[in-house]
């Protein structure tokens, strides 16, 4: 059950990468890249799972927060041109 849940999240991670070539947008090539990376967060918390190591949790969670905190900080890039500039000026 394991393997079919990591070969679907392969499966997810394939056509999220021909989001993000393809993508319309600069913003849905971000979110694709977004949820890219949340993949890649339910793939090492699984293969933590599976070899019953608790301390890739850990990983994944701090791969998490660098996710969401890079997604920001690009987002914020495209905005202001400048990550120094505030969003009010």
């Amino acid at each position: 059950m394991f393997a079919a849940a990591s070969i679907a999240i392969l499966i997810v991670m394939f056509f999220l990468l021909v989001r993000v070539a393809l993508g319309p947008t600069i913003f849905d090539r971000i979110l694709a890249i977004n949820t890219f990376g949340t993949a890649i967060v339910l793939l090492i918390a699984l293969f933590g799972f599976l070899t019953a190591r608790p301390d890739f949790l850990d990983i994944a969670l701090l791969y998490a927060l660098i996710n969401f905190i890079s997604t920001i900080a690009v987002l914020k890039l495209f905005r202001c041109e400048t990550l120094g500039k505030s969003v009010d000026e």
